[in-house]
């Protein structure tokens, strides 16, 4: 909760759950700890009381420490007010976007990395639309159906995660990408047929890309490689690959040749048993003309 100093309200630990450092994220943790160590430094220099500095950013005292010990993940609002307080200059607002990152879960982080330097992501998700291709509202609504239910602060975490990854569009050269749809999942209106209308918009726009192919697996196959689980395959410039599947290596990321065999061969099946990429964009826009 709030506490009371004269009449300005502080922020404590209750008012901000979730921002706490993922002892476990050896990165995220020294990113915290470089920017909490310039947060104190340049208050002392400049003989500013904790106490002091935090009625300023409008924090408590104790929330202070926190965060200049590391312990804390600093809000992007907190790290422009200290700049302004701590006359540093744009120095601590530019350290909000390898703060913002720390917040993505690790794992998150790692596939970013590896979709950021792939030249080919092939990609199939048997259960939802993949999370490169989900709006902002489809993925808060996904995220929100889960249980034991996340935070709200957690879905918020999770969303910024997945929307960050969409940079993977923007490359320049960009990278062939390729995804799989089942066509059940462009039928569920999760989250209301408004958020379904538009994640279905945002679909033939994704689809539209040069370097996109897009494609539907109707309900109606009579044959279907991936009942298995699903894949994703990335490869890169200098020849190598990644790959996973629930059902390969027990999940975890592969490199060897003779398990990158098994995806590619799945996923080259399941291509050729869906529907073209020109269907498949026409198949979408009946879904939406109905939605």
């Amino acid at each position: 909760m709030s506490v009371e100093s004269g009449t300005v309200r502080l922020r404590t630990e209750e008012d901000e759950p979730g921002w706490e450092v993922d002892p476990s994220d050896d990165w995220g943790v020294a990113v915290v700890a470089t920017v909490g160590r310039q947060l104190r430094l340049r208050r002392e220099a400049l003989g500013i009381r904790a106490a002091d500095f935090g009625r300023s950013v409008g924090y408590g005292e104790d929330m202070v420490y926190k965060i200049e010990a590391g312990k804390r993940i600093p809000r992007p609002e907190y790290l422009d007010n200290a700049d302004e307080v701590l006359a540093a200059g744009g120095l601590l607002a530019a350290m909000k976007e390898d703060v913002a990152k720390v917040r993505y879960p690790k794992k998150v982080r790692d596939l970013a990395k590896l979709e950021a330097t792939a030249v080919e992501l092939q990609l199939y998700d048997p259960l939802n639309i993949h999370g490169l291709l989900q709006t902002p509202e489809y993925a808060r609504a996904l995220l929100r159906m889960r249980r034991p239910a996340y935070s709200s602060d957690e879905v918020e975490r999770f969303v910024a995660a997945r929307a960050a990854r969409k940079a993977v569009f923007e490359r320049d050269p960009a990278p062939e990408i390729s995804f799989v749809l089942e066509e059940w999942t462009l039928r569920r209106p999760l989250g209301g047929r408004p958020v379904l209308r538009r994640q279905l918009e945002s679909l033939l726009e994704t689809a539209g890309l040069r370097n996109v192919e897009l494609q539907v697996m109707p309900m109606d196959r009579d044959e279907h490689a991936g009942v298995a689980g699903g894949i994703e395959v990335l490869k890169f410039a200098d020849g190598s690959a990644v790959g996973r599947s629930p059902v390969v290596a027990g999940g975890r990321p592969v490199d060897e040749p003779r398990h990158l065999r098994i995806l590619e061969l799945r996923y080259g099946i399941i291509r050729a048993q869906a529907l073209t990429p020109r269907e498949s964009a026409s198949f979408i826009e009946q879904l939406l003309g109905a939605t």
